[in-house]
């Protein structure tokens, strides 16, 4: 009965190419003795290459990070810098990116809104997206509040919708915090994690209260499963 299933999403994959010729190759591959997924694999490669292509806006222009002349020393990044916080975002948006939503969310406050969401929630943020990626900015400058140090990132996030096949761009602000060397801290009080993620702002125009508990582009598509 196993063949029976994959000809069914074989035939369905080859409707959906009918309309440009491709089913032809596709028939002719499988009538060869190829693996009839490894078929659907090729249709689907190819319809997607199709696609408009994604092109981020580059740094310095309308809808790009903003341009930075300090260079980063990768080779020598201190995990509780600045740097390192941009370098929990860059996993962070890695993770995203391999569709491993659980390890995504671990990178967030674990007693926050967020961090303590079900986990079907958290990965339900993303579902709009086949693809999501980002280009990570330079980190502001650490600031220390009652025992805590804060830094911001700045984040391209770009993708492809789900539902379009259209490519899709914002740029975001990722705020890190991690408690000071203080006695009593635990060593996971003091790496970065996740406070919240909300529509990028210059360093002159402060993101308001309603930015800072946003923290996806698909807020909206939250709903329960």
């Amino acid at each position: 009965m196993g063949w029976q299933k994959g000809t069914v999403l074989l035939l369905g994959t080859l409707t959906l190419a009918a309309c440009d010729g491709r089913e032809e190759s596709a028939i002719d591959n499988l009538a060869n003795g190829a693996n009839a997924v490894q078929v659907q694999n090729d249709v689907r490669a190819e319809a997607q290459a199709l696609m408009e292509p994604l092109a981020p806006p580059p740094p310095g222009s309308p809808g790009g990070l903003p341009v930075s002349s300090e260079p980063v020393n990768e080779d020598a990044i201190d995990p509780d810098s600045a740097q390192g916080a941009a370098q929990v975002v860059q996993g962070y948006y890695g993770l995203l990116e391999e569709k491993r939503f659980d390890d995504a969310q671990d990178l967030w406050n674990e007693k926050g809104p967020i961090g303590t969401e079900e986990d079907v929630l958290f990965a339900a943020r993303f579902r709009g997206f086949s693809e999501i990626h980002a280009n990570v900015g330079v980190p502001g400058d650490v600031e220390g509040a009652a025992g805590s140090l804060y830094v911001t990132v700045p984040v391209q996030v770009y993708g492809r919708v789900a539902a379009t096949g259209k490519p899709w761009y914002t740029l975001r602000q990722v705020t890190l915090r991690r408690v000071n060397d203080v006695p009593g801290s635990s060593e996971a009080d003091r790496r970065w994690h996740i406070e919240s993620i909300g529509p990028y702002a210059a360093p002159e125009e402060p993101a308001g209260e309603a930015a800072a508990n946003a923290i996806s582009p698909t807020d909206g598509m939250v709903r329960k499963p």
